[in-house]
């Protein structure tokens, strides 16, 4: 893992955007693609950059995307935001605890605000680049065992639908084009901090780098399929 990073799939001179770049995964994305000496830009989106995007105000996703046109064509556009838990949210564990607020709210972040994100920044990938956006394993179908966490399963599975249709249209009409939904495993973050299971996380900046070595190895084949970070194929 000391050995120096580097993404090979891309080019020489690539340009990255990061959104969700405060996050510890998105941190750790940034200073990563800042250490491959292909990597020319690493452009850091967040609540409070310049330009600004917050995935609860729909008129931000547009608004960043058309202020970095100019700087496009992005060669890899990682969506490292999301939303499980804060103050007034925490995960069903019944469905007698939804609530509608706190499930439109993680369906904004999780689902719309993705799909705006999708509409607004497709345009700006490079038509030979990768995007990756962060789902769970929690939001597959076919992998529920558990129950509970309502909203969040929900909003993931509805993400990965999402990812799977763009990748559909993006197939006709610029068939090089990779589109990934991603399962980052159980990560050292104030998202995970307060669950079963948090113990057992692994750092960011070892789960950022096997993200990216994944999106590196997986080509246009792949593009509409959800994977896991070590590579594993996930059921929807």
């Amino acid at each position: 893992m000391n050995s120096p990073f580097e993404m090979n799939s891309l080019g020489d001179g690539y340009r990255a955007l990061v959104i969700g770049a405060s996050g510890a995964l998105g941190t750790a994305f940034c200073q990563l693609l800042k250490e491959d000496p292909r990597c020319s830009v690493v452009r850091e989106l967040t609540r409070h950059s310049l330009p600004g995007l917050d995935l609860e105000e729909p008129e931000s996703i547009a608004k960043a995307a058309a202020e970095l046109a100019e700087e496009a064509p992005y060669h890899l556009i990682l969506h490292a935001a999301g939303l499980l838990h804060r103050k007034e949210i925490k995960p069903e564990k019944s469905y007698s605890a939804i609530e509608a607020d706190a499930f439109q709210a993680v369906f904004q972040v999780n689902a719309l605000g993705p799909a705006l994100v999708l509409r607004h920044f497709l345009p700006l990938l490079d038509p030979r680049g990768a995007m990756a956006v962060l789902s769970a394993k929690v939001g597959s179908i076919g992998d529920n065992r558990l129950g509970g966490w309502y909203a969040y399963r929900a909003s993931k599975a509805a993400l990965n639908m999402l990812i799977k249709t763009a990748a559909i249209e993006l197939a006709r009409t610029r068939p090089q084009t990779r589109l990934l939904s991603l399962h980052p495993g159980t990560v050292i973050s104030g998202l995970s901090q307060p669950f079963r299971g948090a113990s057992a996380a692994r750092p960011a900046h070892i789960a950022a780098r096997e993200l990216l070595s994944l999106i590196d190895r997986l080509t246009a084949a792949d593009s509409g399929n959800f994977f896991a970070y070590n590579g594993e194929r996930l059921p929807w």
